[in-house]
């Protein structure tokens, strides 16, 4: 339930929502704690053995949830072939319990109800190409989105840069950022959706971070689930269309 605060922003644009951009893990899918078991994995390969290093580096993937994964391997290890070995085993790693892995509640009314009032959908990860593929693959969302951006296809610069949303808006939203909601679980998301200028960068909580932390980052909203979004863009839009009847 968002806040009296959290909705005041409701309505200011004239620019009309005509693009979505969502997060993935954490966001739209849930795969209970694949991330952190697939980071594990990865530094099983690197033969990190001690205690202290695992949990401070662990800390430091869940404090930058979101981020392209190879970013978070150079920085942790200040090597780019132990960061590129990293990031293959973690890579495989997820991949191989991509099975595991589904749809949050309503994510897919969501779109469905997104496409149905007229808005293009794009969804952004800092997986791979090769991962959020079949990723979608397994979830059966290929036909569901018109876009699907990883960091790689953008120069290599993830969140909490805004290249992939600014990607995303020149090709489906006439590349106007104002005409973009963008939604996810993490500060990274967050930040990523202030620095490209969209109308709505809401929060949601049901992955890596918290109301306090979101807030923080910059949200305009934070939402409970992804299936709050149709009714939130519905409040930007004037007049409003009938997103969740029907």
């Amino acid at each position: 339930m968002r806040t009296h605060t959290e909705r005041q922003r409701g309505g200011e644009s004239t620019t009309p929502i005509r693009l979505a951009c969502l997060d993935m893990a954490g966001t739209t899918v849930a795969d209970d704690g694949l991330v952190l078991a697939a980071f594990a994995a990865a530094l099983d390969a690197l033969e990190v053995e001690s205690a202290a290093d695992r949990e401070r580096m662990t800390r430091y993937v869940v404090d930058t949830m979101g981020e392209s994964k190879i970013t978070v391997f150079r920085a942790l290890f200040g090597d780019e072939a132990a960061a590129q070995e990293g990031n293959a085993a973690f890579e495989s790693a997820y991949s191989g319990r991509i099975s595991l892995t589904r749809a949050l509640p309503g994510a897919v009314e969501t779109f469905e109800q997104l496409r149905a009032a007229g808005l293009k959908i794009a969804l952004t990860t800092g997986f791979s190409r090769a991962t959020a593929d079949a990723l979608l693959g397994h979830l059966g969302w290929h036909g569901l989105i018109d876009l699907s951006l990883s960091p790689g296809e953008v120069g290599g610069r993830g969140r909490p840069h805004p290249d992939m949303i600014l990607a995303a808006a020149a090709r489906l939203a006439g590349d106007d950022p104002r005409a973009v909601a963008v939604v996810g679980d993490t500060v990274s998301d967050i930040r990523s959706g202030t620095a490209s200028g969209a109308t709505i960068v809401a929060g949601v909580l049901t992955g890596a971070h918290d109301r306090p932390a979101l807030l923080e980052a910059g949200a305009t909203q934070v939402l409970d689930q992804v299936a709050e979004l149709p009714a939130l863009i519905e409040e930007y839009r004037s007049p409003p269309l009938n997103l969740t009847e029907g």
